[in-house]
């Protein structure tokens, strides 16, 4: 969510991308029920967006320029302040935005009104929290998805969201994450170079995102404990499922990527050292985690958000002939030939949505669902292990029967659970 925007382009790394990895969906049975209006690019692709807070601005602005003949026409928040300001920012894109007041709703149902508009396309952009019900009911809807990352915070959500995923290829339906390094030209070419045995066998690597503090949002008298954690939702594990989750699944998804397998095991520690006030819910600040991949590969993953500490947001790929260092924009391998990347390359946080609108108008959607997921719950494992103290593996985190979600959400009471003692804390 903080990475630095990048600047023009490269389309035939781009295409590259959509040849060489397996997101694209095959275009099998059901093409012929493929809605038929996206033809030749000549029609327009309505869409609706759910969440109107800075990422999902961002990400509506990055949809309607993305091809021509795209418009955002409907419009759902929790708040009505969220969706005022979005839609006065927004409408700064003229006839690309076209929301009238009956196609802008409010309130934890609003998304359900988006998905009952006429939208072909939906951008999920709420609170991590709620991502596997809106996944789940904008595939019942037959909505194309540009969803942001994670897709979940807990295990119970992770079997929703894989569900969806196939549910989503038998429907060609296409569903791209905000995992937007995988649309990003330099590491594009750095993966295909792994792959193809530039530096022979992975045998480990690391990752990090060090950072200081994010924004936080002193509590209003009027504001009820839901509405403070949802207006607040970086540190609220129900919302976010912490840091490690809601921010380090970048770097985790690249090293997957790399490896090519999700990790079978983790064993983190992690705490709640500086970022002690209750106005910060019950998150921790740092994590440092061994991950263990197939095969006796080790990843060490670190994640940290405390003022006045050494920042690094970056991932490495050690193999038996060499290594890639990798960060947006920055990609370099030591050993071997010696690769550098010194070509510009097109913000990704575009390029995702030209390959999403892309894969739409050719009938090839593309389904990135699986990825995200995994990636996700390699993140969860992790945050259960630092939590509880224990090593888990992959079958507990994707068994696991915690689920975070309040039962009955509705504006009003919520207390904040205590913040997790390693140890302590039970493994669910």
């Amino acid at each position: 969510m903080t990475d630095p925007k990048r600047q023009v382009t490269n389309d035939s790394s781009r295409r590259s991308f959509l040849a060489t990895t397996g997101g694209v969906a095959a275009f099998g049975a059901l093409a012929g029920s493929l809605p038929t209006a996206y033809a030749a690019g000549s029609d327009v692709i309505k869409v609706g967006l759910i969440g109107c807070g800075g990422r999902g601005r961002g990400a509506a602005e990055q949809c309607v320029n993305a091809s021509s003949n795209v418009r955002l026409v409907a419009m759902g928040d929790a708040f009505a302040d969220n969706l005022a300001s979005a839609h006065e920012s927004l409408s700064n894109l003229g006839d690309r935005v076209a929301v009238p007041a009956d196609r802008r709703f409010v309130g934890l149902d609003a998304y359900k009104h988006v998905l009952e508009s006429d939208v072909d396309l939906v951008i999920l952009a709420t609170p991590p929290g709620f991502r596997p019900d809106h996944l789940e009911s904008a595939i019942n809807a037959g909505k194309h998805v540009f969803t942001e990352k994670p897709v979940a915070v807990d295990g119970t959500g992770i079997r929703k969201v894989l569900k969806v995923a196939e549910e989503a290829k038998k429907k060609n339906l296409a569903v791209v994450a905000g995992t937007q390094r995988r649309h990003q030209a330099g590491y594009i070419e750095a993966m295909k170079r792994i792959h193809e045995g530039e530096i022979g066998d992975v045998v480990s690597g690391r990752c990090y995102w060090n950072q200081g503090p994010l924004w936080n949002k002193p509590r209003q008298a009027s504001w009820t404990d839901v509405e403070w954690q949802m207006r607040n939702w970086l540190y609220f594990t129900w919302l976010s499922g912490d840091h490690i989750v809601e921010q380090h699944v970048h770097n985790l998804d690249v090293l997957n990527w790399a490896i090519g397998s999700h990790p079978l095991r983790a064993v983190s520690l992690g705490g709640r050292q500086v970022r002690t006030d209750p106005a910060y819910g019950h998150i921790f600040d740092h994590f440092a985690t061994d991950l263990e991949y197939a095969n006796d590969v080790h990843v060490l993953s670190f994640a940290r958000q405390i003022e006045g500490c050494e920042n690094n947001v970056s991932e490495a790929v050690v193999g038996t002939k060499g290594s890639y260092n990798l960060q947006p924009g920055q990609y370099k391998m030591t050993g071997g030939t010696k690769f550098r990347w010194r070509d510009k390359e097109r913000n990704p946080y575009e390029q995702e949505h030209i390959d999403l609108i892309e894969s739409i108008r050719s009938g090839k959607p593309l389904n990135e669902l699986k990825t995200v997921a995994e990636s996700t719950l390699t993140a969860i494992m992790s945050r259960m292990s630092a939590y509880t103290g224990k090593a888990v593996t992959w079958e507990q985190a994707l068994e696991s029967k915690l689920d975070l979600k309040p039962k009955d959400l509705a504006f009003g009471p919520l207390e904040v659970p205590p913040v997790a003692m390693p140890g302590i804390t039970e493994l669910i």
